[in-house]
């Protein structure tokens, strides 16, 4: 894992997330952050955004992994 990649992805977070996420382990952070940063590189909806507003796409992959995670 990228030695960034959890503080960004924590970054990403909106503050509920970032509770729920906090709470877990820090090896289950660090596997939550490795799922957003494939998030990020696989899904081809969040390209576009990318390209819109970097920011917008990480918040956007990071809410959606805590959904998958969380089942929300």
């Amino acid at each position: 894992m990228p030695e960034n990649e959890l503080p960004r992805f924590l970054a990403a977070l909106s503050p509920a997330s970032l509770e729920k996420v906090r709470q877990q382990t820090p090896e289950k952070q660090a596997q939550l952050a490795s799922a957003w940063e494939t998030e990020l590189v696989e899904d081809t909806d969040l390209d576009t955004l990318s390209e819109l507003s970097p920011p917008a796409a990480e918040e956007e992959a990071a809410e959606r992994v805590v959904r998958a995670y969380f089942q929300e």
